[in-house]
């Protein structure tokens, strides 16, 4: 028996720069959950300390390279699927996401997706470094924000502690890769091909409330 409330459908999306899969759920994820009537917060993460708990000291896709090369094969027909451009693999990769996530944590909720979108086409599609100051200051600028500004308040000890917090909290929902996508009752969806999943369930929680 429902309550007769109205309830938002909402998902947590939480995503980590270097990941190739956050790239493709990151392109198609607005979209998707327009379709379902769900809202999505966007929660950049660090994923290096998380896997580092687990053992690991670079990607697991570098570390077991036959997974890796199924990894780039995998993206490569995902992102046509998609219709994205052909993917250019980072130099080094995993590449270092720490500015960019320092930027889409300081970034508001209506900001922060044109970011992240642009940030991982930067990487994913252009090949280009997002490690590098210069690459993010041209990104913000192309959507219209003061650059320098913008990069000088991610740079804040402030909100260096929200990113790290942010890390925190999704260790402790229970996150262990990316992307990650996190209902309101608690339920775990990993990977960009559980992201039907997670909005399905998003939806039928808000209409059983």
């Amino acid at each position: 028996m429902t309550s007769g409330r109205v309830t938002s459908a909402r998902i947590d999306f939480y995503y980590e720069f270097a990941s190739t899969y956050s790239y493709l759920a990151a392109a198609r994820i607005a979209a998707l959950a327009e379709l379902a009537g769900v809202e999505v917060a966007w929660k950049p993460f660090l994923l290096g300390p998380i896997l580092a708990a687990q053992g690991y000291d670079t990607s697991p896709f570098n570390a077991y390279p036959l997974k890796g090369a199924h990894m780039w094969r995998d993206l490569e027909r995902l992102a046509a699927a998609q219709r994205l451009p052909p993917v250019t693999r980072p130099d080094p990769f995993p590449v270092n996401g720490l500015l960019a996530a320092r930027v889409a944590v300081h970034l508001n909720d209506a900001c922060r997706p044109s970011f992240t979108r642009a940030a991982f086409s930067a990487e994913f599609a252009q090949g280009r470094d997002i490690a590098d100051r210069e690459v993010i200051r041209q990104l913000l600028a192309g959507l219209g924000h003061f650059s320098e500004d913008v990069i000088a308040d991610a740079e804040r000890p402030e909100n260096k502690e929200r990113l790290r917090l942010q890390t925190e909290e999704a260790k402790a929902r229970g996150v262990f890769g990316a992307p990650s996508f996190v209902t309101a009752d608690g339920e775990l969806f990993w990977g960009n091909d559980r992201l039907e999943l997670a909005l399905d369930h998003a939806r039928a929680l808000a209409r059983a409330a």
